[in-house]
């Protein structure tokens, strides 16, 4: 049984995040690949984001749909997600993609790890 077609995705994946993917996954030439996102143990403020291209959804994970492109997320993940906002940004510090976690209460001033 898959997780989102049993319960509202808590999570927001931007048009922008799913068109630099998209934009990705046509350089790889291989429309298989899906991103996850992915929270570890680590990191200055005890939890770090993660971003890996994945050709295999597992059974327990949630997928969403954006534009062509499969974001996926594991239970464990899942629970750190709910009401963040995937996006893709490019700005003078360069180009990359950030979780915007309302669940964080704390990060770090790279954004890539948080505390909740």
């Amino acid at each position: 049984m898959n997780a989102a077609t049993e319960m509202p995705l808590p999570f927001v994946f931007t048009d922008s995040a799913a068109g630099k993917v998209k934009e990705l996954i046509e350089e790889e030439g291989n429309p298989d690949l899906k991103l996850r996102v992915f929270v570890t143990g680590g990191g200055c403020s005890g939890f770090q984001y993660g971003f890996t291209f994945d050709e295999v959804a597992n059974d327990d994970d949630t997928a969403l749909q954006k534009n062509g492109v499969t974001l996926l997320v594991d239970p464990m993940s899942y629970q750190y997600l709910v009401g963040a906002e995937i996006d893709y940004t490019e700005g003078l510090e360069g180009s990359q993609f950030v979780i915007k976690n309302p669940n964080a209460s704390s990060t770090c001033g790279c954004g890539s790890s948080f505390s909740v």
